[in-house]
């Protein structure tokens, strides 16, 4: 393919331009008529609608642009940042443009709330994302799902869903199903740049290509097999590590602010 096309060649895919329409009409059609209709908040932080707006944007860049069609046919590292996508970038701007009175008519249903609470319990959801994560780089796996369109369709789904249920013990806006402490989180964010580190450097370092699609695939911008697998392990291992150190460090740095302002009060309360 020309160097043309990748700027051009974009992915209109029923399944994603509706998926998108459907998530962003929810959205608005909850923080619109329905929260009027109930009453369930006078308004909405616009800042709020702008983050969930750039959540959904940036799942539109990942499986719309022509990064999709280079991951799926060309090169494993676009697929990596594809993925870095859906489960770093987008799922924090959507838990943090979701207010939380939108959410809370959910946990009214039992079966929900009671789910929710499984679910979002730090162990089980830091397992539940890595399990899937690394289950899906196995490469018989990987390679079914890039071979089969519904099966690719449903591991990001699977992965999406997942990463939010991942960042939900640091982003949660339920106090229905509350966030961990401070401390708590760093601990988790913590150990959360584990598997990226571990699996990032399991593929830079091996030494023969782990996934035939991209073994055979027809090589662009100059780069053989093995360098664009290295390329991917470095991005899984790097930025995929370092998005959770940077959301280690501001969360650091908000629980020292909250620490250094109750003891300005104490200090004011005995004076």
């Amino acid at each position: 393919m020309s160097a043309s096309l990748w700027l051009t060649d974009w992915n209109w895919a029923p399944s994603i331009i509706l998926g998108l329409v459907l998530l962003c009409g929810v959205y608005f059609y909850g923080v619109g008529p329905l929260r009027r209709r109930f009453g369930w908040a006078p308004e909405i932080d616009t800042r709020q609608i702008a983050l969930f707006l750039s959540g959904a944007f940036i799942i539109f860049i990942a499986l719309a642009s022509p990064l999709d069609e280079i991951g799926d046919h060309y090169l494993f590292s676009a697929h990596m940042v594809q993925h870095l996508l859906l489960t770093l970038v987008a799922p924090p701007l959507l838990l943090l443009g979701t207010p939380a009175w939108l959410l809370r008519p959910l946990t009214a249903w039992r079966l929900i709330a009671g789910v929710g609470r499984a679910l979002t319990r730090p162990i089980a959801a830091f397992l539940l994302f890595n399990v899937v994560f690394g289950a899906y780089h196995v490469p018989a796996l990987y390679d079914l799902a890039l071979q089969n369109d519904t099966v690719h369709i449903f591991i990001h789904l699977l992965l999406m869903a997942t990463a939010s249920v991942a960042w939900m013990p640091i982003l949660s806006p339920l106090e229905e199903l509350p966030r961990l402490a401070y401390p708590a989180q760093i601990l988790y964010l913590f150990f959360q740049a584990i598997p990226p580190t571990l699996l990032g450097a399991l593929i830079t370092f091996s030494e023969a290509a782990l996934y035939p699609t991209y073994l055979n695939a027809p090589r662009i911008f100059g780069i053989s097999a093995i360098e664009d697998q290295q390329i991917a392990g470095i991005i899984m291992w790097i930025p995929g590590s370092v998005v959770y150190l940077l959301a280690l460090t501001i969360v650091f740095f908000q629980w020292f602010g909250r620490e250094a302002g109750s003891g300005d009060e104490r200090d004011v309360a005995m004076e």
